[in-house]
């Protein structure tokens, strides 16, 4: 029995784990920290799979990792309850399957998007990552810059995406709010210590570890030598799935200086898919599927989708079950916690510095557009209201000033 799991409570099988998985992927709307709240109550509430402070220790590892925070919390009540790897897939896939299948039809749908109602329609999708952008911007920023030294690492991060551009930009970003963070955001409070223990073994973690390294290492150089595509759309979106902290908004740059910029993917085809992405319950990080299908370079359409979708998700699954074992020990050390401060920051910083290019340059082309776009910040920041709803009043109010 894992401790942090509640005593007598037998191991389940991974049908059950997918069934239960399944069913949060077709009702979890509301992003990651929704998606937390359904799976707390379904696995802490109703199901006794794990207790209160196993979950949140559990949710702490997820959040200092880099990867879809929501899924990797799913992936690990899977491996809990699954007893083992099987038990994490069957969760993973029950979770992602539903948005996917959505956002992967909505793809081979796209071409027949051409009347003006149609590209209205778009138009306000695109409007609605605008809106999202920001909410998130102002979410994080409360949470991860709440004070001048993290404020300032965030400002720095924006110069370092300004000036560098593209990918390598956005990774020296991170690195250097993680080196800034070990120097200047210490002495904070500690984490409280943990009792996080589920069935994978040091060597299984050491393993996954390993595997995440390689497969970060080894795609660009084959890619590079062998011109084979699959390569380098797999090496794509499995760097950017590696390097988002701080929730899956911030794997829209990423992507975007991977997919857009090297002409795989138009930037209106990019951020319409974006834009749909908020209305379907799930992981944001489904957006591959959309991706995959959409771009010009073979392989696409459904290989695509498969390559784009595993690759994504694959190094943030490695990376937390590589650290399952070892994390009680790692979270109490004071540098692992400020470096991630750091690196936190940083992504506040990335994330602002693509809310300009290319989300509003791109959407934000008259008046009426910036005041669709408003309305939508302020239905989400201020009103509360659902992503879905809101999506679904930008696209048609896309729609009427297209026709107007």
């Amino acid at each position: 029995m894992a401790t942090g799991s509640v005593p007598g409570v037998a191991r389940g099988s991974p049908l059950e784990v997918f069934l239960v998985f399944l069913k949060l992927g077709l009702t979890s709307f509301g992003g990651p920290i929704a998606h937390l709240g359904y799976f707390r109550d379904e696995a802490v509430g109703r199901r006794k799979w794990i207790d209160d402070a196993g979950f949140a220790d559990l949710v702490a590892l997820c959040q200092f990792l880099p990867g879809p925070a929501s899924s990797q919390v799913g992936f690990s009540l899977g491996v809990l309850r699954g007893n083992g790897l099987i038990g994490g897939l069957a969760a993973w896939l029950g979770f992602t399957m539903p948005s996917a299948v959505i956002l992967f039809s909505f793809a081979l749908g796209a071409s027949a998007f051409t009347g003006s109602g149609a590209q209205g329609i778009l138009h306000g999708l695109k409007l609605v990552a605008v809106a999202v952008i920001a909410d998130a911007i102002r979410g994080m920023a409360k949470s991860l810059t709440p004070d001048r030294t993290r404020a300032g690492i965030a400002l720095a991060a924006v110069a370092v995406v300004v000036f560098a551009g593209g990918s390598s930009g956005q990774i020296g970003a991170i690195a250097l709010g993680a080196v800034a963070g070990l120097g200047l955001c210490r002495g904070e409070a500690s984490a409280r210590p943990g009792n996080l223990r589920f069935p994978v073994s040091r060597r299984s973690g050491a393993i996954a570890l390993v595997l995440f390294a390689a497969f970060f290492a080894l795609p660009p150089l084959a890619a590079g030598t062998t011109g084979f595509h699959a390569l380098a759309l797999f090496d794509a979106f499995y760097r950017s799935g590696a390097l988002v902290f701080g929730g899956g908004h911030v794997v829209l740059p990423l992507l975007q200086a991977e997919v857009v910029a090297p002409g795989w993917a138009a930037n209106e085809t990019f951020l319409a898919g974006y834009g749909l992405a908020q209305a379907v319950p799930g992981p944001l990080f489904t957006f591959a599927a959309y991706l995959g299908a959409v771009m010009g370079p073979a392989p696409n359409g459904l290989a695509g989708a498969i390559i784009a979708l595993v690759a994504i998700f694959l190094p943030g699954l490695l990376l937390v079950y590589g650290m399952l074992p070892f994390w009680d020990a790692l979270r109490l050390r004071p540098a692992a916690q400020a470096a991630m401060r750091g690196a936190n920051a940083a992504v506040v910083g990335i994330l602002a510095a693509a809310l300009y290019d290319p989300v509003w340059t791109n959407s934000v082309l008259s008046p009426p557009d910036f005041a669709l776009a408003l309305a939508g910040f302020l239905l989400l920041s201020v009103w509360k209201v659902q992503p879905w709803i809101v999506v679904l009043a930008l696209a048609a109010g896309g729609m009427l000033l297209h026709l107007l």
